[in-house]
């Protein structure tokens, strides 16, 4: 658990050790939010940093979304994904779910062009799959606020593992 205080007198390397990859493979979000210091209370601390991330311009949320890694295919994972995947069960998927998932991650991305996105915490592999189905329909513009939406709960989720 780490308090208002603690994230206040953090050194930058610290601050970044610690919420460097709230945002996949985005660490510039973070170290944004470090200037932003010090932070009132954790609300506010939790309400700039989703802000750096929400007013960023579209290319920049596109890039975000390439950094996240396809599902129950990708082998190089940072620790929060591989712990994220890991509990959904995405590794442990039959030959049929991971084939299944290898061609929609590929359709996905060829209809998008950024990888399918979803908070998998609280989510099994077979209600995924069910989601990646329906949100393959999607138009370009819905999908984009729906995983723009998405990298926001993975974040929260990341924020609340490490401030509870």
């Amino acid at each position: 658990m780490i308090d208002l205080k603690k994230i206040n007198s953090l050194n930058k390397s610290e601050f970044l050790t610690i919420f460097g990859n709230i945002f996949e493979k985005s660490e510039w979000i973070s170290e944004k939010a470090f200037t932003l210091k010090p932070f009132k209370n954790l609300d506010s601390f939790i309400s700039e940093i989703i802000n750096v991330y929400e007013s960023s311009d579209n290319e920049k949320i596109l890039e975000i979304f390439n950094l996240h890694p396809e599902l129950a295919v990708e082998k190089k994972l940072t620790i929060n994904s591989e712990t994220e995947q890991k509990q959904a069960n995405l590794k442990e998927c039959t030959i049929e779910e991971f084939e299944e998932f290898k061609k929609l991650n590929f359709e996905y991305k060829k209809k998008f062009n950024f990888p399918f996105i979803i908070a998998v915490k609280g989510k099994d592999k077979k209600k995924i799959l069910k989601i990646f189905h329906k949100r393959i329909k999607n138009s370009k513009e819905i999908e984009f606020l729906e995983a723009k939406n998405q990298v926001k709960k993975i974040a929260l989720f990341r924020l609340e593992e490490i401030l509870k």
